[in-house]
């Protein structure tokens, strides 16, 4: 036996796999005392069922396989988002709205991208479902930030999106005219753009720190089609506070395909990529109907992959002998204790940091 796993999949041993329950812990941990109650769904669901919900082609990210019992084709998440607004639309289709729910599991992709290696990834997130408004949207991102600082992630950072801005703006075009000026966009592909026309220019240009960005999109929008998103936009970024850093490139889609007026990349100092997504979307109900929601993801293994989100180790070594009512008392006190089993343990054989000794626990 060699150990070999399947490419872009891992192991994660200790202490790094106590990190990321402690990691979810944490951000559960928010989530909840902000009235967001978790949820976990299963690891497979119906590929077809998952597929109604996985906009913008994401089941082609699907694993999927024929369950044996009932001969339908089955798909393993490659996303925890779309779950939860099943379950919001049909097993808590009768809770009050908004309804706050949140989530912490494995999803796995069917092949890896270019800058993720990984198939197999920890997602964490929470959910405001039945409303997408800028008060909705204000206490996802506060959420999310505190969740983060929660887990000892410092240097944050906030890019912001207007996922449906060009189709806003330029609703009188031919369909296939703004799919490619949209693409275009996405790609600041400057020459592109001029060649369709040379006006759509200054929206590439609108892109940075979030302050500058935002004058210059007023600018662009002479017919104030932008003003209501702008002045939400604003509010959000002003309840931040100084917590993040914070940035807007206005035409950024590659990610958000299924967000509407809202998104946001979020990011780490030290962390090499985006650690998190989230904004407004939609969840659809077995009737046709489409409902409003805003929520985040948080992407786990980045986040411990930099060494954020970790806590000091302390496992304090207990002699051969030591009576169990002693060591209860220090488990009690928030020691990890890990007791001698044999006359020759050490401290050292048991990765231990502290060692109890007659005036208690001592640092090795």
């Amino acid at each position: 036996m060699t150990g070999l796993l399947p490419e872009g999949f891992h192991d994660r041993l200790p202490p790094a796999a106590d990190a990321a329950t402690g990691l979810e812990t944490r951000v559960l941990g928010v989530a909840r005392a902000y009235g967001y109650e978790q949820v976990d769904p299963p690891l497979a669901e119906f590929a077809d069922e998952l597929a109604s919900r996985l906009k913008a082609g994401g089941v082609r990210d699907a694993v999927r396989f024929v369950d044996p019992v009932s001969q339908r084709t089955l798909a393993i998440r490659p996303d925890l988002t779309a779950q939860v607004g099943r379950i919001a639309a049909t097993r808590m289709g009768h809770h009050p709205r908004p309804v706050r729910l949140s989530y912490a599991g494995a999803v796995v992709k069917l092949s890896a991208s270019e800058l993720n290696p990984h198939r197999a990834m920890r997602q964490i997130g929470a959910e405001l479902i039945g409303l997408d408004t800028v008060a909705a949207a204000i206490e996802i991102v506060r959420v999310a930030i505190e969740a983060l600082q929660a887990a000892g992630v410092t240097g944050i950072g906030i890019d912001f999106t207007l996922p449906d801005l060009v189709d806003t703006l330029a609703a009188d075009l031919d369909p296939a005219v703004l799919g490619t000026l949209r693409d275009r966009l996405d790609a600041k592909d400057a020459g592109g753009v001029a060649a369709i026309d040379a006006r759509w220019l200054p929206l590439i240009e609108a892109a940075g720190p979030f302050d500058g960005a935002m004058q210059r999109l007023r600018a662009i929008d002479a017919g104030n089609a932008l003003a209501s998103r702008l002045d939400g936009l604003a509010r959000i970024a002003a309840s931040v506070n100084g917590q993040a850093t914070l940035t807007l490139d206005p035409t950024e889609r590659h990610g958000f395909e299924y967000q509407s007026w809202l998104g946001f990349s979020i990011f780490a100092r030290g962390v090499r990529g985006e650690i998190g997504r989230g904004g407004t979307y939609t969840i659809l109900h077995g009737d046709g109907r489409e409902e409003p929601a805003v929520g985040f993801s948080l992407f786990a293994d980045p986040i411990l992959n930099a060494g954020l989100g970790t806590s000091e180790r302390r496992r304090l070594f207990l002699p051969l002998g030591t009576s169990a009512e002693v060591g209860a008392n220090l488990r009690s006190e928030g020691w990890v204790t890990v007791a001698a089993l044999e006359a020759d343990d050490t401290p050292e054989a048991q990765l231990c940091t502290h060692v109890l000794g007659e005036a208690g626990p001592q640092a090795i």
